[in-house]
């Protein structure tokens, strides 16, 4: 069950941070894959500033969507020249 939960928090934070980055659409399962690793990029980079956006399931997909759009930016920029 907590397999099922995580998939559609990383889903629901991947969109979300793609909707606020406005780049290009990864689709489904790319938005699932930025956002459970958004998840963990999320954590680490709060964990390391301090802050904390709260527990529960509303904190986890803003902790996800900030650090998918962490990850998209990061991707924007390697992959822009080319």
């Amino acid at each position: 069950m907590e397999l099922i939960v995580t998939i559609i928090i990383g889903a629901v934070a991947g969109w979300l941070g793609s909707q606020i980055f406005k780049g290009s659409s990864l689709g489904l399962v790319g938005n699932i894959v930025v956002g459970i690793i958004g998840g963990m990029v999320g954590y680490w980079l709060l964990g390391k500033l301090g802050v904390s956006l709260g527990a529960g399931l509303v904190g986890s997909i803003l902790t996800g969507a900030l650090g998918a759009i962490v990850i998209l930016a990061i991707l924007n920029i390697i992959f822009r020249g080319k």
